[in-house]
């Protein structure tokens, strides 16, 4: 049983759950994250949760998709590709983006959590594959959340999202071009559920303390730094938090003090 695709499930669910109580307008209405509009993040991940189902169902298909993708990048088409994902918008496309989401998590559940797939880059694991798919739906969910001022609840399931950040410190640093410090900080954080999850070897000199879900939003850049409660302690730490990238792709600016969180974008649902 992969238990990274139940997670997946269980995210889009709640994701969806809440969608389902969007005004009407607001899915026209830009977020903060790039001025995407809710129906673009969904369209978004409805494409890219569709390629990664693809990448498992039909691997030649998958590469001529990805072919495709990136002759859309290059011409600065990106957003038109993932449009075509479905031809509806606003609660409408909620639908057709939670059924195919659920079908793929269900699909997903007896996939030998080691089986290898192609990818946008390197190969991966189908347990890194679910991951990423759940913290893309996580970290693009919380833009919506954001827009229409609300606290979004969370639950443990969110550890996926924390190891795929501890896991790319090294990744972190080489994107940015920096080099890897020999070894990461020590991380305490506290779960949603009030677990404690540490990482790493313990140091008073150089440690991450806090929230497990503000270092979730740190390495997804949907907040900076400045702007949670986490404790940060020496330099290394401190560095990394500034410029934390949990996923692939070229290197990304974390949003500046202050243009990401409930004050920003926000109107009544």
């Amino acid at each position: 049983m992969l238990q990274q695709a139940i997670d997946f499930g269980a995210e889009c669910a709640a994701l969806d759950g809440f969608l389902q109580e969007l005004a009407p307008e607001m899915w026209t209405h830009p977020t903060a994250f790039k001025g995407w509009t809710p129906n673009e993040i969904l369209l978004h991940l409805h494409h890219w949760n569709r390629a990664q189902d693809r990448a498992l169902t039909d691997p030649e298909g998958f590469r001529q998709d990805v072919t495709r993708m990136f002759a859309a990048i290059a011409a600065g088409n990106a957003r038109l590709e993932e449009a075509r994902a479905a031809d509806t918008r606003g609660d409408a496309l909620r639908a057709v983006w939670a059924q195919s989401a659920a079908q793929i998590a269900t699909r997903w559940r007896s996939v030998d959590p080691k089986q290898r797939l192609p990818w946008v880059g390197p190969d991966m694991s189908a347990r890194s594959a679910m991951t990423a798919r759940q913290m893309e739906t996580w970290a693009h969910g919380l833009a919506i959340w954001d827009l229409v001022g609300r606290v979004r609840p969370e639950a443990d399931r969110l550890r996926n999202i924390v190891h795929l950040g501890v896991s790319t410190f090294a990744w972190s640093h080489q994107v940015q071009g920096f080099e890897t410090p020999a070894a990461m900080p020590y991380i305490e954080l506290t779960a949603p559920s009030g677990e404690l999850w540490s990482y790493g070897t313990h140091s008073e000199a150089e440690r991450i303390e806090g929230a497990a879900v503000e270092f979730a939003m740190i390495v997804t850049q949907t907040r900076n730094a400045a702007d949670t409660g986490l404790r940060l302690t020496g330099p290394i730490a401190t560095r990394w938090m500034t410029h934390a990238q949990c996923f692939a792709g070229p290197r990304e600016t974390p949003p500046p003090p202050g243009s990401r969180g409930l004050g920003v974008s926000v109107l009544p649902i």
